[in-house]
């Protein structure tokens, strides 16, 4: 009997390795410090200095160091003049290129939240004040979603056609989840993939306005949640064929098998309180590897530290898995936005490589109402082979990946 077309797609499918990856992230500068700080369960949080905050209710957030991440980049005039968000892209390629100098992407996937956000400000501050407006062209021409993606490309000679994603606080994991089933489907062998964002101040007091940000700590699942902090940085990872990687004796770090997305359409800022939307995230992801509930060993949850995000997440989590060790690292690094899912996938990825936990820290009082297994403050030692990353939006969007750890 002749098998179905579905059948058969899914036995040609490819498997999709990650051979190299960079980060930057409040955490630290490259998968070594990142991994560190991970280890350390160090709070990475601090009091907001790149504009006034006396205004707002929060006044922290996690930052990147200029002193560092400008100290690594070229002295010409036009990396200057680049976005911050243009550095960081080029610092995360930088690690990635040097890991695996071969790779050569067909396809560049990106996930953003607010561009070159900064930019846009003074630009806007300019205009209205009838101020100093000489260097109004270059906030321009950094000022869109895509420059910082052109930026490191051209600083390491990459010309593939690149797409931005640009779907709230899921689009670093939707970026990487649409380069995943490009490589699957078998219509690309290697795609470049990830997400940034970089701190703004409009984006700060706007989240601020919202009474989404907290004064306190961040305390993800905790009874005692009060909301988010904000943070920033970029990750990319190195997506490819698994055959083709091996057939050229690339390094497999891990393998992505998953992708799920779903969008709930509850409300522009809150999820539907029932978790549905995370639930059918999760599960696609699970149904798209062709896995059990029961194989998933840790979830990195999206887990903002508001109060109804979190419910209903947990509320998800309950519904498909039982006992699943959970943690959030926005507790450690602040949400950064577009670039959230990126950089936790690499957190992912060091779990399964160094077989750890990473911790949600800032955890006092388990919420009654979510019987979850929390990683609660310290990193710790465990056997991981198949773990989720979930990145949840505004309106409702929301995507889930699944890695497994790459055993030759």
């Amino acid at each position: 009997m002749a098998q179905s077309d579905s059948s058969n797609r899914k036995n040609t499918r490819a498997r999709v390795a990650v051979v190299a990856a960079g980060v930057v992230s409040p955490l630290g500068f490259r998968l070594t410090e990142t991994l560190d700080s991970l280890r350390n369960s160090r709070n990475c949080i601090s009091p907001v200095t790149r504009f006034s905050v006396g205004q707002c209710r929060c006044k922290t957030a996690g930052q990147v160091s200029d002193d560092r991440l400008l100290a690594t980049q070229a002295e010409a005039p036009r990396s200057r003049r680049l976005h911050r968000a243009s550095h960081m892209m080029i610092q995360a390629l930088t690690e990635l290129v040097a890991q695996e100098p071969h790779f050569e992407p067909e396809l560049t996937v990106i996930g953003t939240t607010s561009g070159g956000m900064s930019y846009g400000e003074h630009y806007y501050r300019s205009l209205r004040q009838a101020g100093d407006l000489r260097h109004a062209a270059t906030w321009i021409a950094n000022y869109p979603a895509q420059k910082p993606v052109i930026d490191a490309q051209e600083s390491f000679g990459i010309s593939s056609p690149y797409q931005v994603i640009a779907n709230a606080c899921a689009s670093g994991t939707n970026a990487i989840g649409h380069a995943f089933e490009c490589v699957r489907s078998g219509r690309y062998q290697r795609v470049l993939a990830g997400g940034y964002d970089a701190l703004s101040e409009l984006v700060f007091t706007g989240f601020d306005s919202l009474q989404a940000s907290t004064p306190e700590k961040c305390r993800p699942f905790d009874r005692h949640r009060t909301g988010m902090v904000l943070g920033e940085g970029a990750a990319l990872l190195a997506l490819e064929n698994l055959d083709s990687a091996q057939r050229r004796g690339a390094p497999v770090l891990a393998e992505i098998i998953g992708y799920g997305i779903s969008t709930d359409n509850f409300h522009i800022t809150q999820p539907d309180p029932s978790g549905i939307g995370p639930r059918q995230a999760m599960e696609r992801a699970v149904q798209s590897a062709h896995v059990a509930e029961n194989e998933i060993d840790y979830i990195n949850a999206h887990g903002t530290a508001t109060l109804f995000n979190d419910a209903a997440e947990g509320k998800a989590i309950n519904r498909l898995f039982n006992g699943v060790p959970v943690s959030s690292t926005k507790s450690m690094m602040g949400h950064s936005l577009g670039a959230a899912g990126a950089i936790e996938a690499v957190v992912c990825l060091l779990a399964l490589q160094h077989q750890f936990l990473p911790p949600n820290i800032n955890f006092r009082a388990a919420d009654d109402d979510l019987d979850l297994n929390i990683v609660a403050n310290e990193s710790r030692p465990a056997v991981l082979r198949t773990v989720l990353s979930n990145s949840f939006g505004f309106g409702g969007t929301n995507a889930s990946i699944l890695m497994r750890r790459f055993k030759a």
